[in-house]
C-alpha cells in the first residue's frame, strides 16, 4: 500500500501503545494560546499581532470559516496522489512555507529549523529576505530541499540587485515579491511594547552580510551598528514602487517571479502582462491593511482573472487541513502556511514545524479523501457551500 500523508495518525497510535503521546497539540489551532503562554509578550505580538484592531485577521478567519465542505460518497479514495506541479516543480504536496521574518525571536534555531523541518518532508520553504539568518547559511541547512525567495524590494538598486543575484547562487528557485509593504503598517501590539527587532538589528542578517548595502555604510556593521541599523530602515522599503518597475527584476532574475499581495482581479491582469509567473492572494495575514478584504474573498476572482495565464497561490488565514481544502477549492494551486509553523518553531524548534507540516498534511489528505477526493485538482467550487452569517 501507498505512503500517504493521513498514515502519521496511525503513527501517532502506534506510539500511544509505549504511553507516548504528541509533545505538542494536534489541533494546530491551539498553538497561538500556547505561544503566548510560553514566549514573551514582545516576540509573540510580532507574530501573532495585526494592523488595527485585528479586523482582517478576524475576517480571513471568517472567510474560511464560512465555506463549508460537501462531501461526495462512493467515490475510490484509496489510492491518493496529495503532488502538484506548481512553478515549474513537483512537489508532494500543495503547500509550501510561507516566508515570516526575524524566527531568531521565537527560536535561537531560527530559519535553519524551519528549512531543515521544510526540506525533511520535501515541502518548499519561503526565505524572507528579513530573516535573522543569512540566506547562504539557510540554503546550506536545506541541502537540496525546495527553496524559494521572498524580496522586500528595496530603495537601493544596488542591494536589490546583489540579493537576487545571492539567492540564484545559493539555489532558491522562485522569488516572490512582497507588494504590501511598502510601509509598515499601524500595529497596536508591536507599538504598545515599543517592539521593532529590526532597531535591535534583529531580522537584518540578509542586509549586514550584503557586499552593495556594506558599500553604503562610512563604517563596518560592527563599529557602528547603530548607523547600520539607520541605513537599512531608510531603505527597506519604497512607497514609490510602481508596475513598470518590474521590469528591473525581470532583468536581474531568469527564475518564476511571483507577486504577492495580490487581492484585486485588475491587478492580478496587470500581473499577466507585466509577464510575472504567478501571484499570492494575500493580505499579509491581516498584517497590514486593517479593514481589508478576506483573501479568501478575494481569491475566486482573483482566479478567475488569473485564468491559466498564472499560478494562483493563497495565504492568509491557514491553519487547518480543511482550509487547505478550501483554498485549492476557491481556485488556488497551492497554498503558503505561515504562523502555524511559527508558534511550532517557538514551542519546540525544528520538530515543531515538523509536527505542524505532517499534521497539516495529515488533516488535509484525509479531509481531501473524505470529501470524495482522490487527487487535490479535482476540487471546484461546486465543493463548497456557503454558510449564512
Amino acid at each position: 500500500m501507498a505512503k500517504h500523508w493521513a498514515d502519521f495518525q496511525y503513527e501517532i497510535y502506534l506510539n500511544g501503545m509505549t504511553g507516548a503521546v504528541p509533545r505538542l497539540p494536534t489541533d494546530l489551532t491551539r498553538l497561538e494560546e500556547l505561544t503566548e503562554q510560553r514566549l514573551g509578550p514582545g516576540p509573540v505580538g510580532y507574530v501573532a499581532g495585526s494592523a488595527g484592531s485585528g479586523s482582517t485577521a478576524a475576517a480571513n478567519r471568517a472567510a474560511l470559516d464560512r465555506r463549508r465542505i460537501v462531501p461526495r460518497m462512493l467515490r475510490d479514495v484509496h489510492e491518493r496522489d496529495l503532488s502538484v506541479e506548481v512553478l515549474g516543480r513537483r512537489l508532494p504536496a500543495p503547500m509550501a512555507l510561507a516566508p515570516v521574518g526575524v524566527l531568531s525571536i521565537l527560536h535561537p534555531d531560527a530559519e535553519p529549523a524551519a528549512a531543515r523541518a521544510a526540506a525533511a518532508h520535501g515541502v518548499p520553504y519561503i526565505l524572507s529576505s528579513a530573516s535573522s539568518t543569512p540566506m547562504e547559511q539557510v540554503a546550506e541547512a536545506m541541502g537540496d530541499g525546495e527553496r524559494w525567495f521572498q524580496l522586500y524590494w528595496a530603495k537601493d538598486r544596488e542591494v536589490t540587485r546583489s540579493f537576487l543575484h545571492r539567492a540564484k547562487a545559493a539555489g532558491f528557485t522562485a522569488l516572490f515579491v512582497t507588494l504590501d509593504t511598502p510601509l509598515l503598517a499601524w500595529r497596536p501590539r508591536d507599538l504598545d511594547q515599543a517592539y521593532l527587532p529590526f532597531l535591535h538589528g534583529v531580522g537584518t542578517a540578509n542586509y549586514f552580510s550584503d557586499p552593495a548595502f556594506r558599500a553604503g555604510l562610512a563604517k563596518p556593521v560592527h563599529e557602528d551598528p547603530n548607523a547600520a541599523v539607520l541605513h537599512f530602515v531608510q531603505m527597506f522599503a519604497d512607497p514609490a514602487k510602481t508596475w513598470p518597475d518590474l521590469a528591473f527584476l525581470r532583468e536581474n532574475w531568469d527564475g518564476p517571479i511571483v507577486l504577492k499581495g495580490i487581492l484585486h482581479p485588475d491587478d492580478a491582469l496587470r500581473a499577466a502582462e507585466a509577464g510575472v509567473d504567478g501571484v499570492v492572494v494575500s493580505n499579509h495575514g491581516g498584517r497590514q491593511v486593517a479593514g481589508s478584504v478576506a483573501a479568501a474573498d478575494a481569491l475566486p476572482r482573483v482566479a478567475e482573472a488569473a485564468g491559466d495565464r498564472l499560478t494562483v497561490l493563497f495565504d492568509s488565514g491557514i491553519r487547518t487541513g480543511d482550509d487547505i481544502v478550501k483554498a485549492l477549492a476557491l481556485g488556488a494551486q497551492s497554498v503558503l502556511v505561515g504562523r502555524p509553523y511559527a508558534y511550532g518553531l517557538g514551542l519546540d524548534g525544528q520538530a515543531g514545524v515538523e509536527h505542524v507540516i505532517r499534521c497539516l498534511l495529515a488533516e488535509f489528505d484525509l479531509t481531501l479523501a473524505l470529501s470524495g477526493h482522490a487527487r487535490p485538482g479535482t476540487l471546484t467550487a461546486d465543493d463548497l457551500t456557503t454558510a449564512s452569517a
